[in-house]
């Protein structure tokens, strides 16, 4: 079975800082490769700062394009709105059955983990590999045998961020792969 970590985000836009993490990921020994997972709209966030869906894709898909173990996967796109996790895990695992499935998420989402639609079944049943964001403290699901914690260099960079530095027309050209950079650009997105 081809071990898969599928890291979930809107991707508004997709940053150096996820594509780090993405890589880090892969040079763990029980992770194939890696899907970035593009979430037409997290339960716990506003939806009016989203591009729409099919830009956050296109970008996410250039960033990627030139790793073949990084693949973008749509299938929240056609899933009820809100996204919840346990539902998509449900559809790929119907649909990818010669896949074993992983989380990755922040040390952020951990804490908040317990909010999560279904949280006991998916810890139950798939694996958490859990990487470090500032702010964040320990928390008691980090000793659960499902939850990995993984080193991966610390960085405080964000989408908001970068929207909120584009917004107040700052360069962010190093903090985005060239070519999401060139298709922000653009198209004028958060100007």
């Amino acid at each position: 079975m081809k071990r898969t970590a599928l890291f979930f985000g809107s991707f508004n836009p997709i940053h150096v800082g996820h594509l780090i993490i993405a890589n880090r990921m892969l040079q763990e020994d029980d992770v194939d490769e890696v899907w970035l997972v593009v979430s037409p709209q997290n339960p716990l966030k506003e939806r009016n700062t989203l591009l729409a869906d099919h830009h956050r894709l296109a970008m996410a898909r250039r960033a990627v394009d030139d790793n073949y173990r990084l693949r973008v996967c749509d299938i929240e796109m056609s899933l009820p709105i809100p996204s919840y996790t346990v539902v998509t895990l449900a559809a790929l695992g119907e649909k990818y059955p010669d896949r074993e499935f992983c989380l990755i998420m922040g040390s952020d989402n951990l804490q908040t983990f317990e909010r999560w639609r279904n949280y006991e079944y998916i810890l139950e049943n798939y694996r958490l590999l859990v990487y470090p964001r500032p702010g964040s403290e320990r928390c008691r699901l980090a000793s659960h045998p499902h939850v990995k914690m993984v080193n991966v260099p610390m960085m405080d960079i964000s989408s908001s961020y970068i929207r909120d530095m584009i917004g107040r027309k700052k360069d962010v050209r190093y903090l985005l792969t060239e070519p999401v950079y060139q298709y922000l650009t653009e198209m004028h997105f958060y100007e």
